[in-house]
């Protein structure tokens, strides 16, 4: 085998081998630990595009360890649904280790910050492992590494408050995490194997067995709490607004992502479409509480005087939306919901980022005392604007190109009723962030004093996502085509 054909384990490896070197590098020099982290984010991210542009070309990528053939080894496969999500969450990991230096040094003590960047990679390890595993024991073992790396990293910062929120967030990913290890567990005991792609040819014939009903219970609870989807939100408001900035980047921009698609993963290839409409009402019930996460999440986002905690519950509507076109099954809709994990991961990330940069040179998080930033900070700013613009729908932006496919999806399957329910969250969410607008160019500094941009380190990647937010909102084509695919591929229950 040459290093290629190895592509599929070291987009996993490279950032686990990582976090391993970080921890004794870093006793030589904390710089070092960065160095690395950046490097193996820049690996994880080329592999993940090779592996993509493979899978365009040539098809599904399978991957054997130890050269032992499915069901009986551990397989990683790659296809279009996967190919995707891998690109979009090691890009942001990339883009989040080359701004985290400057904020990491401001917001962590110095005794932790080696072991926050081997943390952080062990994050990103769990969340590509996630992505690309066939195994659904595996998916199991990756949930973990990525959530109790989670729990560390919320936890990190000098805020007394991050350790509250990260316990319970630990509470309740322990919850979450035991019902699909028990979901596992039932799905094992009646089929005798772990391979996803075998799990989906033997359960057909099982689906009204009261063992494999009960797992995709045990599954839909949760993997919705991991998904934070409402109204099992709630460890994500606190975990979101007093983990450092970085984290609340990373956490935002990719975790509730994957968490998406292991939902979609297990709910459409595992189990298969016909299963979620014909034996259990699942897409009627996701129709319902991914419309209340789009209206309570930007409701609660209105009520919000703390920038970083009216992302969070922003986060709850926009989940809502990937929730509502997967639900809806329709090929249109589903594509909408998979260019919303882009589209979202990309436009909340700039978001955090700009709001990091921001806490990096004033402390400021109330919205209130945003008078003026516009002026003092003009290109951080900008790339908020943008990001708010994104969230909003406006067109030429990317949260225009997949709300317009959700809707559309909604007008094909004859479910018009679901498109009023877009626009009132598109109205509200200009309303929540128009007060900051408002603030930021149209009042005055509430306090006299120089303010500069962020160091260059932390405003370049900002106005980089900024700029893919205006990119992919006018060149859509690229992603919108790999979505479409994806989105064949999961309703007709092929992995």
């Amino acid at each position: 085998m040459n290093l290629v054909e190895n592509f599929p384990a070291l987009v996993v490896i490279v950032p686990l081998i990582s976090a391993v070197l970080i921890p004794p590098a870093g006793r030589i020099s904390k710089a070092f630990a960065w160095y690395i982290a950046v490097t193996a984010s820049a690996l994880s991210f080329a592999i993940s595009g090779f592996l993509l542009n493979s899978v365009l070309k040539t098809g599904r990528i399978s991957y054997w360890f130890g050269n032992w053939e499915p069901p009986w080894g551990i397989e990683y496969a790659v296809d279009y649904l996967n190919g995707f999500v891998l690109v979009v969450v090691s890009f942001i990991a990339f883009v989040v280790s080359v701004y985290a230096k400057k904020s990491v040094e401001d917001e962590i003590p110095e005794n932790k910050i080696t072991f926050f960047y081997s943390a952080y990679m062990l994050l990103v390890t769990g969340l590509l492992g996630i992505i690309i595993t066939a195994d659904i024991f595996n998916l199991y073992v990756f949930i973990e590494i990525s959530s109790l790396s989670g729990y560390t990293l919320i936890a990190s910062g000098r805020r007394k408050a991050a350790l509250v929120a990260s316990y319970n967030y630990l509470i309740l990913g322990t919850v979450a995490a035991t019902f699909i290890l028990l979901g596992i567990g039932h799905l094992y005991m009646v089929t005798g194997t772990l391979n996803m792609a075998d799990l989906a040819e033997r359960l057909p014939q099982l689906y009204h067995s009261k063992v494999v009903l009960t797992a995709f219970a045990f599954f839909t609870v949760g993997l919705s709490l991991k998904l934070a989807l409402f109204p099992l939100h709630i460890w994500m408001p606190n975990a979101y607004t007093y983990a450092p900035s970085a984290v609340s980047a990373i956490l935002a921009a990719t975790g509730t992502k994957v968490g998406a698609y292991a939902l979609l993963r297990i709910m459409f290839t595992v189990f298969k479409l016909d299963f979620d409409i014909h034996v259990v009402p699942f897409t009627k019930i996701m129709l319902v509480l991914s419309s209340v996460a789009i209206i309570m999440g930007s409701v609660l986002a209105v009520a919000q005087t703390n920038i970083k905690r009216m992302l969070a519950y922003s986060s709850v509507g926009q989940i809502g939306y990937i929730v509502l076109g997967a639900s809806l099954a329709g090929e249109t809709a589903m594509a909408g919901s998979l260019l919303h994990i882009l589209n979202h991961a990309l436009m909340k990330g700039t978001l955090f980022l700009a709001v990091g940069a921001m806490v990096y040179r004033t402390g400021i998080e109330d919205i209130s005392e945003l008078r003026g930033m516009g002026r003092k900070m003009p290109l951080t700013m900008a790339a908020f604007t943008i990001g708010a613009f994104s969230m909003i729908g406006v067109p030429l932006t990317v949260g225009f190109v997949s709300k317009w496919y959700i809707a559309l999806g909604a007008l094909e399957t004859g479910m018009w009723y679901f498109v009023p329910v877009i626009l009132i969250s598109s109205l509200l969410t200009a309303v929540y962030f128009w007060r900051i607008i408002e603030n930021i160019y149209f009042k005055s500094a509430e306090h006299a004093g120089q303010v500069f941009e962020a160091p260059a380190g932390m405003l370049v990647p900002t106005l980089l996502m900024a700029g893919l937010c205006i990119f992919f909102g006018t060149a859509a084509s690229l992603p919108v085509s790999v979505a479409q695919k994806a989105a064949k591929m999961l309703l007709a229950g092929v992995m």
